[in-house]
């Protein structure tokens, strides 16, 4: 019987380093996506967030609804990362921020653009992304019909459109659209856009873990310990200027 306590002894070592959580993930270069270095910087976060609570992450990568849909239904422990909202907070054990994101209204440095309220749009050909969520002001008024907005498939094709002057201004996280025009577009074409410098909406974004998994109240407080110790350590700080500021020289 002796044998016992030091058979667990010898067990749990090995219990903690083999403790894994499956999260979903996605494509948002260059916060999230799978051929990233480290998954990109978001992900990159939450894998050494966790790594100091001795869970190791392993990421399945899928479009986004599927991502949602699968962490939602238990099928993975959770995913990252995401907006909190009223919806999810009933689904999901909701993290501590993870990354802080805001999205502006770019357009032509030749058509500059002034505005205060979301009302002020009214007179501009505005784009946005299919199923992106631009503030609850901006989702209001297009729902009323006192915004036109083009929703369009993807970030790309909006950027685009304002460089052949098809649209007035498009929405976008600042450090996305750096992201995007460095790596798809030419220093010209750069050169023609500017951004307004009030954000649209400026916004915390999460890790998420499923209600309907065991144990995870539990592991989300392991998460959140370990994120607070990295922030507190500088990385978290250190990895987002690493990839802040060449975007924005090249930019």
């Amino acid at each position: 019987m002796r044998l016992l306590p030091l058979l667990l002894a010898l067990l749990l070592p090995l219990a903690a380093t083999a403790d894994e959580v499956r999260l979903t993930n996605g494509e948002w270069s260059p916060y999230l996506g799978q051929n990233l270095p480290h998954h990109g910087v978001a992900s990159r976060i939450v894998e050494e967030a966790f790594a100091l609570e001795g869970v190791k992450v392993k990421w399945e990568f899928y479009p986004w609804a599927r991502a949602l849909r699968s962490a939602e239904r238990g099928n993975s422990e959770g995913s990252a990362v995401w907006l909190r909202s009223p919806e999810r907070e009933q689904a999901f054990f909701i993290s501590d921020p993870v990354v802080e994101s805001g999205y502006y209204l770019f357009h032509r440095k030749d058509q500059p653009i002034e505005w205060k309220e979301v009302a002020d749009l009214k007179s501009l050909r505005i784009g946005g992304a299919i199923d992106y969520d631009y503030g609850q002001a901006f989702q209001q008024a297009e729902r009323d019909g006192e915004l036109k907005v083009k929703r369009l498939s993807n970030e790309e094709q909006g950027l685009r459109m304002l460089l052949a002057g098809r649209l007035d201004v498009f929405p976008m996280d600042k450090v996305v659209a750096f992201d995007l025009l460095h790596s798809q577009f030419s220093r010209e074409a750069r050169s023609q856009l500017s951004f307004h410098p009030q954000p649209l909406r400026s916004d915390s974004l999460h890790l998420l873990l499923s209600k309907k998994v065991p144990g995870n109240e539990q592991r989300m407080a392991q998460f959140n310990r370990g994120l607070k110790a990295l922030q507190d350590s500088g990385k978290v700080s250190q990895y987002l200027l690493e990839i802040q500021q060449p975007l924005s020289l090249a930019y």
